[in-house]
C-alpha cells in the first residue's frame, strides 16, 4: 500500500485497496480515500470518504471551491452527499457513490470499504431487535418550519435514523431537506387517521411503549454527531 505501516493492515489488507485512488491512512486510525457521485444533470460532485473501523461513514465534499456543504459540515453521511449531489435516483448511495480503482469508477458495495459498516450494521440488528425480530424504533414526525405541515420519518435502519436525527436538531428544517422522498411543501399532509400508525409490533397504534420507544442505542445515536445527547451516549457507552 502506498503509506506502509502496520496501521494500514488492521483495517485493509494490500489486495482489498490496491489502485484505489486517494487512499491514505489518517493518524486519527479512520482511512480516507477519494469519493464521488454523479448526477446526469451537474455531472460529478467529488469528495473524501473516511472509513472507520466503528463502522461510521463520513463524507468531506470538495465538490467547487466554495461549496457551503464541505466549509460548513465536513462531516456528511453518504446519504447527504448523495443528496448534496443532485444525483436524481436518490435513496441508493451504496450504488450511486463511487471510489476510482484502476482508473474506473466502482460503486462502494463492490469494494471492500463497506465491510466495517456492514459489520456493525449486523451487529446492531441482533441487538436492536425486539422479540418479534423487528426493530423497535417507531415512525417520528417533523414539522415543516415554512409550510408548519407534519412529514413521516421512517426509523428501521441506521440511515433513517440519521436522516431522522440530523432534522430533528436542525431549527430551520424543511420539506425540502427530506433526502429519500421527494417531499414539497405544496404536497398535502398526512392524515390524521393515517398518523396514529407508527409501525409499532406490538400494536398498530400505539402511542409509546417499551417496544417502539427507544431512548438511545448504536441505532439512533451518533459517534459522528456534535448534539449533545449524542456526546453523552458515546461517552456514557466507552465508560
Amino acid at each position: 500500500m502506498a503509506n506502509g505501516g502496520e496501521e494500514e493492515v488492521v483495517m485493509f489488507s494490500e489486495e482489498e485497496v490496491r489502485e484505489m485512488s486517494g487512499f491514505k491512512v489518517d493518524a486519527g486510525g479512520h482511512v480516507e480515500v477519494t469519493c464521488g457521485c454523479t448526477s446526469y444533470c451537474y455531472g460529478d460532485a467529488v469528495g473524501t470518504l473516511r472509513v472507520f473501523a466503528t463502522g461510521d461513514l463520513e463524507i468531506k465534499c470538495d465538490c467547487t471551491p466554495g461549496c457551503q456543504e464541505g466549509l460548513c459540515y465536513d462531516k456528511l453521511s453518504p446519504a447527504a452527499f448523495e443528496k448534496h449531489s443532485g444525483r436524481e435516483t436518490a435513496r441508493k448511495w451504496k450504488n450511486n457513490i463511487w471510489v476510482i480503482v484502476d482508473g474506473e469508477k466502482v460503486p462502494l458495495f463492490k469494494t471492500a470499504l463497506l465491510k466495517y459498516y456492514n459489520r456493525a450494521l449486523t451487529l446492531t440488528k441482533t441487538a436492536n431487535n425486539s422479540q418479534t425480530g423487528r426493530a423497535c424504533h417507531r415512525d417520528e414526525f417533523i414539522r415543516c418550519t415554512q409550510c408548519s405541515k407534519l412529514r413521516r420519518f421512517r426509523l428501521r435502519t441506521k440511515d433513517e435514523c440519521r436522516t431522522y436525527h440530523d432534522a430533528f436538531i436542525d431549527d430551520d428544517w424543511k420539506c425540502s431537506d427530506m433526502p429519500y422522498d421527494k417531499v414539497t411543501c405544496d404536497d398535502d399532509e398526512e392524515r390524521g387517521s393515517r398518523r396514529v400508525y407508527r409501525g409499532c409490533v406490538r400494536s398498530t397504534t400505539c402511542k409509546g411503549c417499551t417496544t417502539c420507544v427507544c431512548f438511545g442505542c448504536v441505532t439512533c445515536r451518533f459517534s459522528d454527531c456534535g448534539c449533545q445527547t449524542c456526546i453523552d451516549f458515546t461517552t456514557n457507552s466507552k465508560a
